[in-house]
């Protein structure tokens, strides 16, 4: 028994060693100073969090609201947010108390006030979901939490690395903080809490991928402290989890709930073609999903067919009470109607 035990301390010492080679380790107060922002000059570190924060806020902000890509990565990039979080991981680790968790409080308030700020700019007739850059970040998936989780796992790597800081920009790309919550604001403005709970669950997601991924990263290298409050650390890495495993619940349900939609997408276009098959030059255009409502769009040379016969296609293929909105090329809505009525 103790010789297997050795045996595999040995395989985990030279894991860790490949990894982050112990010539290329920080020490734990080079860490420190990087992750404490109470370290050091505290009057410029401050200023320096808080600017970098509303100023990337507010570009994120930009970037959503013209639906620009290129503008919010530009946000994420700047953006200082992940540097209290993986403080989070860092004061498990040592067993102290970083002040972190109140960092991301504030940080959160804060550009979610900005995104509430950003909403007063949209009309009342905006449909929030035609934004990509809203679209993309309001129905988070599975595959969000474990690309999240390989995200944490290589910014604490590069943290701990002193060869390899070149990564960061990165992992503040791929781990996307301030643009979530920016969205959550521009919806909770634009009266979709459903939405902006969905990028909230997105924000979740990705700062406990960075406290759990930093927190096991650190710890398997030895960044501990005095061994004083292990009972506290240890309810706070299992509040963590717990919260993760409702997450990760969350994510698994959405994900499920995204592919029934894209299914019900396809049995809709279907249904419609077979809806106009009997009026020779009329062809379904386009089938799109915005929330619970399905748009089609139809060129027909006159008038449709009657849409009751449509939705009673439908009826049976996907769930009753589903709103269904039929739209000419040329932006003329035929008719709204619900499945089953």
């Amino acid at each position: 028994m103790s010789c297997g035990l050795r045996r595999e301390t040995v395989m985990l010492a030279e894991l860790r060693d490949r990894l982050v080679p112990a010539a290329q380790r920080r020490t734990l107060e080079e860490l420190t100073e990087d992750l404490d922002l109470r370290a050091g000059d505290r009057a410029s570190r401050y200023s320096a969090f808080w600017t970098l924060l509303v100023l990337s806020a507010v570009i994120a902000a930009t970037g959503v609201m013209s639906d620009s890509t290129a503008t919010v990565i530009g946000a994420m990039i700047i953006a200082p947010l992940s540097t209290p979080i993986m403080g989070m991981a860092l004061g498990l680790v040592k067993r102290s108390s970083t002040g972190a968790g109140w960092f991301v409080l504030g940080g959160v308030a804060a550009v979610v006030a900005v995104g509430l700020v950003a909403s007063l700019a949209i009309p009342g007739s905006y449909e929030l979901l035609s934004n990509g850059q809203i679209a993309g970040r309001t129905s988070p998936g599975l595959a969000d939490l474990i690309a999240a989780m390989a995200t944490g796992l290589a910014g604490a790597i590069a943290l701990a690395r002193r060869d390899v800081a070149a990564i960061l920009p990165g992992v503040a790309i791929a781990i996307s903080l301030v643009p979530p919550l920016v969205v959550a604001g521009v919806c909770l403005g634009g009266g979709a809490p459903v939405l902006a709970s969905g990028a909230l669950v997105l924000f979740l997601s990705n700062m406990l991928s960075l406290v759990l991924a930093g927190t096991f990263v650190f710890a398997a290298l030895g960044y501990t402290g005095l061994p004083r409050g292990g009972a506290s650390r240890s309810r706070a890495v299992l509040a963590l989890c717990g919260l993760g495993a409702v997450i990760a619940a969350v994510l698994v349900a959405s994900t499920v709930a995204t592919y029934l939609f894209a299914s019900w997408e396809s049995e809709v276009k279907q249904a419609a073609a077979r809806w106009l098959a009997g009026d020779p030059g009329a062809e379904v255009i386009d089938v799109q999903r915005h929330a619970v409502t399905f748009h089609i769009t139809v060129r027909t040379p006159g008038e449709p067919p009657p849409v009751s016969d449509l939705l009673a296609r439908l009826h049976g293929v996907v769930p009753d009470g589903v709103p269904i909105v039929v739209e000419t090329v040329r932006g003329r809505v035929i008719t709204v109607g619900r499945v089953g009525s």
